[in-house]
């Protein structure tokens, strides 16, 4: 569902109260760019040339597990391969942005929509990816409903290479450089859900996936 037209009355009617204008001015928008730009960054760590390495690194850290692949043709067979040797369902529903890829033909009924009661594996690209952490940044949209990587028991995520991003805050640039403004939902997925509340254990898939598959497209 889209909700930037509820958005912006709700911000519209936050403006008016103010006793401004419903919309920003040019000045406005510009004058925010500016701090945006100008505002300094805090002290970061260090990063290798290397960010597919570290990304793969990080995120193995996490209980993620990692395949890599050279081309986006060949990560169907990669997830098929995951799926079998966890004897998982060769059934899944997948973001509407990964239509064009030949899953039929690597063996796996893929269905493009949101996820429903029985769905069990979820197939998602994202954005972009964070080497620092190990992070997928995933935004939500119309063909890329956050749902299918945040309900289903087993999450599998497409990375290209060329998506991996030092941090967090390469991360929001690249959102603002590339986007404009924010998606309803910006969702950064750092492993499997996890939870430690019950005497300090780590328990996993507590408020979603227990299983997060990362395959990693050198060439995309």
């Amino acid at each position: 569902m889209d909700t930037s037209l509820a958005r912006r009355n709700i911000l519209a009617r936050i403006r008016a109260a103010q006793g401004r204008e419903p919309e920003p001015s040019g000045a406005e928008r510009e004058a925010a760019a500016d701090c945006i730009a100008r505002h300094p960054q805090g002290p970061r760590p260090d990063m290798p040339a290397d960010l597919t390495a570290r990304f793969i690194e990080e995120t193995q850290k996490m209980a993620t597990t990692v395949e890599t692949v050279e081309s986006l043709s060949e990560a169907p067979a990669a997830a098929h391969r995951y799926l079998t040797q966890h004897a998982l369902p060769l059934e899944a529903i997948a973001w509407q942005t990964l239509q064009d890829l030949p899953w039929a033909q690597a063996g796996l009924n893929v269905e493009f929509r949101k996820p429903r009661d029985g769905d069990v594996v979820g197939l998602t690209d994202c954005f972009c990816a964070t080497a620092e952490t190990g992070t997928l940044v995933l935004l939500s949209g119309p063909q890329t409903y956050a749902s299918a990587g945040l309900l289903l028991e087993t999450h599998i995520a497409i990375v290209p290479a060329s998506r991996i991003v030092s941090g967090h805050e390469d991360a929001f640039s690249l959102i603002r450089s590339e986007r404009g403004e924010l998606p309803r939902a910006v969702n950064f997925v750092s492993g499997p859900s996890r939870t430690g509340d019950i005497e300090q254990t780590i328990v996993l898939g507590a408020h979603g996936p227990y299983r997060v598959h990362v395959i990693v497209v050198r060439g995309a």
